[in-house]
């Protein structure tokens, strides 16, 4: 069961990797590189300045570098522990895939880490500044999607390493709203 569904993740690997053209690729890479995204959790920031005053703004960029640790940690602890090999040192798909970039990234890929901190950060930037902007989450959840998509296409992930990703960083920007929550209550901030 298990190596069915590998061989199916590496089918649809192929399938959607394939897909890409070189005419999107500076679009794909631009989307993956991590600091694209700077502009925007800028203006998330000042949002949640105006929303939330100083010493709320503070525990909350206390809460987001927390989250982002724990998430992008916990995507190490899983690449090594699973040691699944990412699709472009994969010896059976390396060969028929198309890789964007110059350079692979690391020996393995379970589970992408780019995936799982743009979904945390989408979860939990869009349950803090719903009642500001209607919209919020709906837009940052179509970014984390896009992130997640642009590790297949510029083939470093396989599907399963991106679903897994934003499952879990889902899960973690909902726990740590929750816990951010809990200390506004607890400590009266």
């Amino acid at each position: 069961m298990l190596e069915e569904l590998v061989q199916i993740d590496k089918e649809v690997f192929l399938y959607l990797n394939g897909l890409g053209t070189s005419s999107w690729d500076t679009f794909w890479q631009f989307v993956s590189n991590k600091f694209s995204a700077i502009p925007m959790y800028l203006f998330l920031l000042i949002l949640t300045f105006q929303k939330l005053g100083l010493k709320k703004t503070i525990l909350l960029v206390l809460t987001v570098v927390i989250l982002i640790t724990v998430s992008d940690q916990l995507s190490n602890f899983f690449k090594y522990g699973v040691a699944r090999l990412r699709p472009c040192h994969d010896p059976e798909v390396s060969p028929l895939m198309r890789l964007v970039k110059s350079y692979c990234g690391g020996k393995f890929g379970y589970y992408s880490a780019h995936a799982s901190n743009s979904f945390a950060l989408a979860i939990f930037f869009g349950l803090m500044l719903r009642s500001q902007i209607r919209l919020i989450g709906l837009a940052l959840v179509f970014w984390a999607l896009l992130v997640a998509y642009s590790r297949i296409y510029i083939g470093v992930h396989f599907p399963l390493d991106v679903l897994s990703g934003s499952l879990i960083g889902a899960f973690l920007g909902w726990l740590f709203a929750k816990l951010y929550i809990f200390a506004l209550r607890k400590f009266s901030v």
